[in-house]
This record gives structure tokens, sequence and C-alpha cells, in this order.
């Protein structure tokens, strides 16, 4: 066991110290270009996030480089003004109490401008800092004003029973203090989102130090994702309706939700129609278009966007135009290459070419991440992924015709790749050049591995969809030894494996196992009729698909069939655990991380109880009676109705402020497979979904190595 410890320990410790790329821009005309990158300090218990500058020629060569990276660990977010003279920041700090404040800071260059703490103000509470959902900070194009998105100010409040303090100090206008309303129910938004109830957009007058509370908008609005207008005049936005509801809001693109302007004069107007969903507002290069991504605002929780615009400025009856609509299956685009449609969570912060008619994005394809250059008056879309090896290419941002990129594979990490715009027409001619490159950190055990793609079918089948793609991640076919190897299905469902470095799949690599990663059907990146195949058949078509991606891999991979193991969280967790339950003599070990187990009693429970009943078929409603019959559907396609089956030793890891898939719902499992004779562990950690943070990350993923080790035959 000490042995086995040691090798696993060394093995997370080396991939540990590989940094992972957060953002990048570019800067100073495009001869300057800042990363930030976050690496794990195992001896501080921390994600660091560390800053590195390359400048570069005309010909996009680096011509110098910091030699050590600037800690930026405390800088909660930050933005760089349009004329790249100041810099404006939010920073935590902790004070000797250990409690923790946000200052905002404006620098110029080396001088520290302003400091103001944002608490004393006492006009709101934190700043959303989140780069998915609301976090925004803004400068105008005048560099006087900043917006960012922070946590409305709510009404204080007292017990029934306090006795106050006379106040004899003259003219003090503070509220008084509501009695009675300090337990009342503050719904949030979710899985990390928590403390996030309402939020409100906050204008900074630098100059004068002056904060307004922007709040001639609806109360029941939740705005995030704010910038401003071309000219200055107006914020546009994202607004989340909060009413009659909150639904857990990361990861789910579903959520009602529309685009809207907010003039400096109280005017608002919503831009988007109704019955959709929005995110990710951008104006064109020359200010003439407004462009974001929309889906209807119910269904699945990811699924196929259309891209659409506007002209700027807005008419009183905006016109709204589809530039790249749902994509069923897959469309044909330039150069007889097919689109699948796009499935990205947003665009760049600069998506737009310097013509303002086109745009660069990037969003998965079956197996990679692709990017893309879509001309908004002709609807062309042009393929312009890196293809000097087969990896996934991430645009990260867009200047003066300049894209900075992240290229990344499973046997690669991120590595920053920089190309020139060509023109309209020639957009395939690109020319991709590498700036920055980790991949010396890799061990041999990684970057000599095999990747390749499966496309499967399943045969004589009358299902109307019956294809998907898999991911193989393992030995060579011409090793000479027969590798363990895991199926390991993603989470979601509708979500997606792309070939893109990550440390899990990394680690089971480097102790010796071939991975197999399963885009079932259902599965983002393969057309909205793909996708839109699984609800109603959870538990039987996903698991069908796995039992197929292994047949497959026996057949075509040196893989031991006696040494084939499970591993997978949320929705992953959901399948490797009906896996082991409906082929109960087929796998040797299971890890699962937060699995849904009982879809019934989930709805109950977590922040997305429309996910239980769409997946199992049926439209989400609380209003009228229970419907018994969708409870025994959700029952019947859980894996605890197999969980009696069980012979394989499982190893459970579970957070215990997991506000999506309970944690009890693990715990009831643990309680029943051990009752039936499995051998079974149980880790619960005090942490979310994902299990991501400091040490508990390392934790699981070292016990989940050391498991799949034990149990090799």
């Amino acid at each position: 066991m000490s042995s086995q410890l040691d090798r696993v320990l060394n093995a997370y410790r080396t991939l540990a110290l590989i940094p992972a790329l957060a953002s990048a821009k570019i800067y100073k005309n495009g001869s300057t270009i800042i990363s930030n990158w976050t690496e794990r300090n195992l001896e501080r218990n921390k994600t660091s996030k560390i800053e590195f500058t390359h400048n570069i020629n005309k010909d996009l060569e680096v011509t110098s480089e910091t030699s050590f990276g600037i800690d930026i660990t405390n800088e909660l977010i930050s933005i760089i003004s349009p004329s790249e003279n100041l810099k404006a920041l939010i920073r935590e700090s902790t004070d000797s109490k250990d409690a923790k404040k946000q200052y905002l800071e404006i620098w110029r260059r080396r001088q520290i401008k302003q400091c103001i703490d944002l608490a004393a103000l006492d006009i709101h509470g934190d700043v959303y800092t989140d780069s998915a959902e609301f976090g925004s900070f803004n400068w105008n194009n005048t560099e006087d004003r900043l917006i960012y998105i922070a946590e409305r100010k709510l009404p204080k409040s007292e017990p029934f029973f306090k006795r106050n303090k006379s106040n004899s100090k003259e003219g003090n206008d503070d509220p008084t203090p509501l009695k009675g309303i300090e337990y009342d129910y503050k719904p949030e938004w979710g899985e990390q989102l928590v403390g996030k109830h309402l939020s409100s957009i906050i204008m900074c007058q630098l100059e004068t130090e002056a904060f307004d509370v922007i709040d001639w908008i609806p109360d029941s609005w939740c705005p995030g994702q704010v910038s401003w207008s071309p000219n200055g005049e107006a914020i546009i936005g994202v607004a989340w309706e909060t009413e009659p509801r909150r639904l857990g809001l990361i990861f789910c693109t579903n959520r009602p939700s529309f685009i809207f302007s907010v003039t400096l004069d109280k005017k608002y107007v919503v831009v988007s129609p109704k019955g959709k969903s929005v995110r990710s507002p951008r104006f064109s290069s020359d200010g003439k278009y407004l462009i974001w991504l929309q889906r209807d605002d119910a269904g699945p929780h990811h699924g196929c966007h259309q891209l659409v615009k506007t002209s700027w400025p807005l008419t009183e009856e905006p016109s709204i135009e589809v530039v790249i609509d749902i994509v069923d299956k897959e469309i044909s685009i330039t150069n007889n290459e097919t689109f699948t449609g796009i499935y990205a969570q947003g665009f760049p912060k600069r998506t737009f070419a310097d013509d303002g008619k086109r745009i660069v994005f990037s969003t998965p394809q079956r197996t990679e991440n692709r990017s893309y250059v879509v001309n908004l008056d002709t609807r062309q879309i042009v393929d312009i992924s890196d293809v000097s090896t087969p990896c996934s290419t991430v645009v990260l941002d867009v200047y003066q015709d300049i894209i900075l990129a992240a290229r990344s594979s499973l046997t690669t990490p991120a590595q920053l790749v920089i190309g020139k715009l060509p023109s309209v027409g020639n957009e395939k001619a690109i020319k991709w050049t590498v700036i920055d490159d980790n991949s010396a950190l890799v061990p041999e055990a990684i970057s000599s591995s095999d990747v390749d793609y499966m496309e499967l079918i399943h045969e004589n089948v009358s299902d109307v969809i019956n294809d998907f793609s898999v991911l193989y991640f393992g030995n060579s076919k011409s090793s000479s030894e027969k590798a363990p190897f895991i199926i390991y299905p993603h989470g979601g469902p509708h979500s997606s494996f792309v070939n893109s470095f990550s440390m899990d799949t990394a680690l089971l690599r480097m102790l010796g196992f071939s991975v197999v990663l399963v885009n079932f059907r259902g599965s983002t990146g393969a057309g909205q009729s793909r996708l839109l195949y699984l609800p109603g058949r959870i538990g039987e078509a996903d698991v069908k698909d796995c039992i197929l991606a292994a047949d497959k891999a026996l057949e075509k991979y040196n893989v031991d069939a006696d040494n084939c193991s499970l591993f997978g969280g949320s929705h992953g967790g959901f399948l490797v655990t009906h896996l082991s339950g409906q082929y109960p003599d087929r796998f040797k070990s299971v890890v699962a991380r937060n699995p849904v187990i009982d879809v019934a009693t989930m709805i109950n429970s977590s922040d997305i109880p429309d996910w239980c009943a769409f997946e199992a078929g049926s439209e989400f409603t609380e209003v009228g009676p229970v419907d018994n019959n969708l409870l025994r559907t959700m029952r019947m396609s859980s894996p605890l109705v197999h969980a009696h089956n069980v012979k394989v030793p499982t190893l459970l890891c579970l957070g215990s402020k997991d506000k999506r898939v309970p944690y009890f719902q693990g715990i009831e499992y643990f309680h029943r497979i051990k009752a039936n004779g499995c051998k079974a562990r149980m880790l619960v950690y005090e942490d979310n979904h994902s299990l991501s943070s400091g040490t508990v990350e390392m934790d699981h993923l070292v016990n989940a190595g050391l498991w799949f080790l034990e149990h090799l035959k």
C-alpha cells in the first residue's frame, strides 16, 4: 500500500505543477500579451493566480517575456482601460480579525491613484466576480466611469424585542431596521452561486468617487454581463427574471432571461424576444451591431444556440436577424466541412474583427473545441482551428485582427497560440504561432500516449438516433502489454468531453490506465436532435452507449477485458452506478463523485428540480397536484432500483455543500449496497458539486487512483 500511495502522490504532485491557463488578452496595438494562469500550491493548500507578459513583434514572434510570474491571487477581477493608461481592479484582503473586505483600486502604471473600501460605502454587498454568469467590470470610453455587478443591499432587520440605544445625533437618516424579517427565506441562484440573491448594477464616477446604484429597472430583474454601449450613454446586459422562483443557474443556459438596455437618463428597454434564454451580448467594433446567443427558455439545461444580431442604435421596434440557427444534425460550411451548431457558453469579451462584420468564436464539435469565423452579412462560416495536431482550439481575444487562442489536447496542457486573421474569403489560410508552451512539464507517460476518436453506431436497431462519439486516451497499439482501462462518461448529461488537457484523465493515465471518454447520445456538439434523444431514455440509452464503447475499445485497442473499471461524476456518477447494477459481473471497481442515485427524491431537494422531470421525459411544473406517475418514472430510471445487484467495490466521493445533487443521495446508496454485501467506502467533503477546492481535489483523486489500483486483478 505504501508503494502504491507514493506512486499516486508523486503522479498527482507532478501534474499539480503544470499551470492551467485562465485568461489572456492583447495590448499595446498587438505588441503585448498578458496572460493569467492558475497553479495548485500544495504546501499552502490554495490555488495561486499568476500573471505573465509576452512581447511580440509584427510577425507575431515572441521578442521577450517576464522571467517570473507575478502573483495576483487576491485580485478578484481587473480591467485595463481603453487607452491602456489605467487599470481598475477589485482586490480582496483580510484584516486582523479574519474578515474579508473588498477594495476598488485604480492604478496608473506603477502608481495607485485611488483605493476605495467598498464595504465602507454601505450601498451594496459583495462584488460579483464570477466569469460565467453575472460578473462584469467595464470602463466607459472616456475612462471616467466604471460599472460592475454587486449583491443588492437588503433592508436591515432586527428581532421583535430589542432594546435600542438612544441616538441623539441630529440628521441621522439611516432607515429604521425592520422587525420580524430577519429569518425570511432569501432564495439564491444555486450551486456555486451561494450568497447571490439579487444583483445590482453599480456605476462609479471616478473623479468624485460617487457611486450610483442603477435602480430604475424592475425589482424582479437580476442583471449581469453588463457593458457600455459604444457612445457610453447606455448600459447593455442580461437580466434573469426571479419570479416565480430561481432555479440553479450555473451550467444551465435554459433560464428565462433577456437582453436589456438602460440609459443614464433612467429609461430601459427589453431588446430580445420573449420566451428566450440569452447570454453574451457583444457590440461590433464599428458600433453598428449588437449580437448575442439565444435559445428557448425551456428544455434541456444546455443545448444548441442561435447567433442573432440587431442594428445599433436601437429602433423603436428592433429587428432581430438570425445569423446561425439551431442545427438539427449538421450543416455544410466553407471548404465542404460540416458544422453541428453553437454550444458555447459565451463569446470572448472582444470577438469582432476590425471590419465589424466578422466574429470569431469557439464551440464544442463532437470531440474537439473548434474555432470559427462567421460573416454577419453573408452568414458564411469558416473553420480556422489549429489543425497542426489533433487538439482543441479556443479563442481568447480578438484585437486589430490578431487572434489569441489556447491550444490543448489530452496529451498537452494549454499553449498560447496567436494568428493574424486573413481577409474576407481567405480565413482558412490563418497561420498559428505558439507563444507560450508548457509541454516540457508533461511526463512522458502522458505525452507518449495515444489519443483516438471513435464514431460508434448501434447496428440493427430501430432508434432514429443510433450514433455517438468516444475519445480514447491510452497506451499505443504497439504496446506489448494490455492496459487496465476505465469507462468514463461525462456529467450533465448535456455536455461533452473534448480533446483537451485535464487533471483527472492525466492522473489515471500516469497510473497506467487507458481511459475511454464517452460522449453518449444526449451530449452537446453533435446536433440538437442527438441532444434531445436522451430525455425520457436516461439509464437506458446512455448505459447502452457506455457498454458499446467498452466493447469497441476491447476490439480496437490493447486493453484488458478483465480489468475494466468505471469513473464518473454527477450524471456520469448516475451512469457508472447504473452500469455496476445492470452489469454486476463486468467491472472491477467504481468511483462515483456526487452521483445522481434517485431522481425521484432529488427533485425535492436539488437546485435544478426541472432537470429531474425533463430528463425523465416530462415537463417540470409545481402547479397542481403531485404527479405520481412521474415520481414512478423518475424512480424506475434511477440507479437505486439496481443497487441490490451491485457486487463491484464502490468508492463514493460526496460534497456536503452540493446544491445540485444533494449528498444524501450517495449516503442512501452507500448503506443500501453495503447491506447487500458489496464492499463500499464513502468520503464526505465540506465542498460543493465540483469537489475542486484545495485539498478536496487532491484527496478524492488520490483516493480514486488508489481504489482503482487496489482492485486490479
